[in-house]
């Protein structure tokens, strides 16, 4: 079984049945689940705006935030020292370089909607 890093953009596509997901579900397929522990923040932080946009949906994206926990989703620390480096040398934030710095140090394909992050993953990898 191959094991990918997962970013929040995809995970929450997935989550939230954004209209992405269906694409991210087939990334992940058969696959072991590897994100930074920050996700579990980011989706928080993500189910919030959502919930205060679409307060009629509060309960549902509740719901679907709590899903969360029934995933094998391994959390893993990252080396802080060493993601500001990528941070600062491919100017992408933190949060974007965590994911980074866990798929080049596990050698794992990054999965992320972002077009930029999951660019400079394939292209260090």
């Amino acid at each position: 079984m191959v094991a990918r890093v997962v970013d929040a953009s995809a995970l929450a596509a997935v989550l939230f049945n954004e209209p992405d997901a269906d694409t991210v579900v087939l990334r992940l397929a058969d696959a072991v689940l590897l994100a930074p522990a920050l996700i579990e923040y980011e989706l928080g932080n993500t189910c919030w705006k959502k919930c205060r946009r679409e307060p009629g949906s509060a309960a549902r994206l509740r719901a679907a935030f709590g899903a969360l926990s029934a995933l094998d989703l391994k959390l893993h620390d990252v080396d802080v020292a060493a993601t500001l480096q990528l941070a600062e040398r491919h100017q992408i934030t933190f949060y974007d370089a965590s994911y980074l710095w866990l798929a080049l140090s596990l050698d794992a394909p990054l999965v992320s909607l972002d077009a930029r992050l999951a660019a400079l993953g394939a292209a260090l990898a």
